[in-house]
């Protein structure tokens, strides 16, 4: 088999296999995620208004302490789905002075919260979060209506059910993985296949 054929052979291997990685990546992220638009301030600096998102389709047992999630709670937010981070989940123990919040005793590390030392809603709580609810905070805490505001209900916890998904900061390892590697073989097989062409026609011209 001479170069020319052995480049193009390998040329109609590698292509459709590099577009079917590409395109398969793209379709799986676009299946379990939704694009969405930051429609308040409760949520800056992080996430200000406008900003577009990738929310992650889960459900609400796969969330942990610390992750922003899309939720809809009517009988809290109206039917719009809000942004809220996750501060504690079913059993666990949140408490605030005011300003520091510790869950199960240990002071969360929060760079993304906005410190406002006059912030009129910073009221001192202590709730154990019920099974199957999640106790959610806002970014900005002098701005956002989140389970402080509901207290007397479920010690403030909104229902797991009610997440939609999880805001996911980049792709996916898999995803760009796979865009990445069908990336290199479309682009490697297109070299080969000019390659080929160039060498059958030298051959040809001899």
């Amino acid at each position: 088999m001479t170069g020319a054929r052995r480049a193009r052979t390998a040329a109609r291997i590698m292509v459709p296999l590099g577009l079917v990685l590409v395109l398969g990546g793209a379709g799986t992220f676009l299946v379990t995620h939704r694009g969405v638009t930051v429609a308040g301030s409760s949520m800056q600096p992080a996430y200000p208004a406008g900003a577009r998102l990738f929310v992650e389709r889960v459900g609400g047992g796969e969330v942990r302490g610390g992750d922003v999630v899309l939720v809809r709670v009517p009988e809290h937010y109206g039917e719009l789905p809000v942004l809220r981070r996750v501060a504690g989940t079913g059993g666990d123990h949140v408490v605030s002075d005011g300003h520091r919040v510790t869950v199960n005793g240990r002071v969360l590390d929060e760079p993304y919260a906005k410190d406002d030392p006059l912030d009129p809603s910073a009221e001192p709580y202590d709730v154990r979060v019920p099974e199957g609810r999640l106790f959610l905070l806002g970014d900005d805490r002098a701005n956002a209506n989140d389970s402080r505001a509901f207290l007397d209900d479920h010690a403030g916890g909104a229902p797991a059910s009610a997440v939609l998904g999880r805001v996911r900061d980049g792709l996916p390892p898999s995803t760009t993985a796979a865009c990445s590697l069908g990336a290199v073989l479309t682009a490697g097989g297109l070299g080969l296949a000019y390659t080929a062409r160039r060498r059958a026609r030298t051959a040809a011209g001899r």
